[in-house]
């Protein structure tokens, strides 16, 4: 049975209040199953409310981390303090950070290098555009992204670290890849590793990203070499996000 996760990552969204109502009810309908990880990722603002209310069965991540270890960064979160919070899990490389804010794969090859440095594991995004796509170039796009990482730093980081394929034109736009469409990609991933280490290409969780929600989610996590889901939107709803856990959990239990 492969093991499935669960990524909430909320983006800039919540307040105390709605944060303790939606955590709560996640903690009353998520058990224990070593079968699943859940993990949530709030804004930073909020990791230590997300730490005290959670349930010890779910972890939880941050949404970013500096490519510098510390210093003169005025607003910028660094690894070690993530790790002095006993944080879990680092989402690096999102499609909005590389659109956005510019980071690029050498940048998030430094991230990747220090979050394992500071005994983070990286959930490492990768996706194409939809121009990307409708060119052909979803594979060479994200083998660009994934090669970069693995020739700035060795592919043995790889070992404890996730990979989530999220396709950018279907990140907040209702749009999703079918399973088939994702899965092809998902594939193709593990044949990149494949070129550098069979066991790590076998093993690595892939996550797929781009508008899970409770009506599609079992369908992706049928497929074989996907893993699990990075969900945007679905996870600030306290019931689309359980009915994605329960799909999970049903796949599990089969």
């Amino acid at each position: 049975m492969k093991k499935l996760f669960i990524v909430a990552n909320w983006k800039m969204n919540g307040n105390k209040i709605s944060n303790e109502q939606l955590v709560n009810y996640i903690n009353e309908k998520v058990y224990e199953n070593p079968n699943i990880e859940v993990i949530i990722c709030p804004p930073f603002t909020y990791l230590t409310q997300i730490l005290k209310l959670k349930a010890t069965r779910i972890k939880v991540g941050a949404q970013n981390i500096s490519e510098s270890q510390n210093g003169a960064f005025t607003g910028e979160i660094s690894g070690s303090m993530l790790q002095d919070m006993n944080i879990d899990y680092v989402i690096i490389g999102h499609s909005e950070r590389r659109q956005m804010y510019s980071d690029t794969n050498t940048i998030i090859a430094q991230k990747f290098e220090l979050a394992h440095q500071n005994n983070l594991i990286p959930i490492l995004c990768v996706g194409e555009s939809l121009n990307e796509r409708k060119t052909g170039q979803t594979i060479s796009v994200v083998e660009s992204q994934i090669k970069s990482v693995i020739e700035s730093t060795c592919i043995e980081l790889f070992t404890k670290s996730i990979i989530a394929y999220e396709p950018v034109w279907a990140i907040g736009t209702g749009e999703t890849a079918s399973s088939e469409q994702a899965e092809e990609v998902h594939f193709n991933i593990r044949s990149i590793l494949k070129e550098y280490d069979l066991n790590i290409a076998t093993s690595i969780p892939i996550l797929y990203g781009g508008s899970v929600n409770g009506a599609n989610s079992k369908d992706l996590f049928t497929m074989g070499n996907i893993n699990g889901g990075l969900i945007g939107g679905a996870s600030l709803n306290g019931e689309e996000f359980v009915k994605i856990y329960q799909a999970a959990e049903r796949l599990t239990n089969e």
